[in-house]
């Protein structure tokens, strides 16, 4: 059964032409690459077009893919690539609208306003973090790779990826400590 190989199985199945064992790939893989996406790509436009790129590179390279890291890390590496690519050439500014999605039932007017404000409020502070901090973080806490993975991922040893990881959660303490500081303030 498919679901009980290894991505890295998966991967060399599908490299041998078994489209099932590329589906199991996608099934697993395929939110979590659209979550590192959406956190690392600083246009929102760039994330379907850098994620579809990312799965047709993938299948390009299946011929040639060894088992010299995990497959996880396989892929993020290609789509990191791809949008350091996109980050190099000259754009155009444009506005980055926060649509906030929200799952389940409605909750009452002024729990999901101050749901938008928490969840606004901790993107901005996300993304305000230096890139290499904030990189480690979402690759750890939205998409779900170990140290060893984001180290292979990042070409940075683990204690960098530990002291990025550590600095990245300090600033997010003290951004929202200043910030609930600032809300009871009186007007």
């Amino acid at each position: 059964m498919l679901s009980d190989l290894s991505d890295e199985s998966l991967m060399l199945r599908y490299a041998d032409g078994d489209l099932a064992a590329f589906r199991e790939l996608y099934s697993r893989h395929h939110r979590g690459l659209y979550r590192f996406l959406a956190w690392r790509s600083p246009r929102r436009d760039w994330v379907d077009e850098v994620a579809q790129e990312s799965w047709a590179a993938l299948h390009q390279a299946r011929v040639r893919y060894e088992v010299t890291a995990s497959f996880r890390t396989f892929l993020y590496q290609i789509a990191r690539n791809r949008l350091i690519d996109l980050q190099r050439q000259p754009q155009p500014l444009q506005a980055d609208d926060d649509g906030l999605e929200f799952e389940g039932s409605m909750p009452a007017a002024d729990a999901l306003l101050e749901s938008r404000q928490l969840n606004s409020a901790l993107h901005a502070a996300i993304r305000a973090l230096p890139g290499e901090q904030k990189e480690a973080l979402v690759l750890q806490q939205f998409s779900g790779l170990s140290l060893e993975e984001i180290a292979a991922l990042t070409d940075a040893p683990i204690e960098t990826v530990k002291s990025r990881l550590r600095y990245a959660m300090r600033k997010l303490r003290e951004q929202f400590l200043s910030g609930m500081a600032a809300q009871e303030e009186p007007a």
